[in-house]
């Protein structure tokens, strides 16, 4: 959550990470209506593999605190109900743990100079079921970068 000072980028590395993590609990999916990365490379150079996955497994990850899941459509709604915890609803992966399913909800190269964003259209989000995890990864064969990530969801 931003407050004095602006957002912090996280470092993305040279080998596949998580780069933001959400959990669903076990009694609520998630439609996901966007989601976005964006990062802050110089120079042209190998493109990044960017996905959104859904996993059975959760990386590690620095867990997110409740004030860093915020409503995007209604200001005064109630707080998420994500799980949250270093093995759920978190940010840079320090372990991927061993995943032994996914299903792809988005998959792209994008360059290290620039952005990407998908916003699914109404009716036909990817969905996440309940007690699974939704994982936005990349994966750096070149110099690591900084990255922003994003996910935009509705809660059901």
């Amino acid at each position: 959550m931003a407050t004095t000072a602006a957002l912090a980028p996280v470092t993305t590395g040279t080998a596949i990470k998580t780069m933001l993590q959400i959990a669903t609990p076990s009694t609520r999916m998630i439609r996901v209506v966007e989601w976005g990365i964006s990062f802050d490379g110089s120079t042209a150079a190998a493109p990044v593999k960017c996905e959104l996955i859904q996993t059975d497994v959760a990386a590690t990850v620095t867990a997110h605190v409740a004030a860093g899941v915020q409503p995007y459509d209604d200001p005064g709604a109630p707080a998420s109900l994500m799980t949250l915890g270093t093995s759920a609803t978190g940010y840079t992966a320090s372990a991927e743990g061993s995943i032994t399913a996914t299903r792809t909800g988005d998959v792209q190269f994008v360059a290290p100079t620039t952005q990407y964003v998908r916003q699914f259209p109404l009716g036909r989000e990817f969905v996440v079921p309940v007690s699974k995890f939704l994982r936005v990864r990349v994966t750096l064969t070149g110099t690591a970068v900084n990255a922003y990530t994003y996910v935009i969801w509705i809660e059901s």
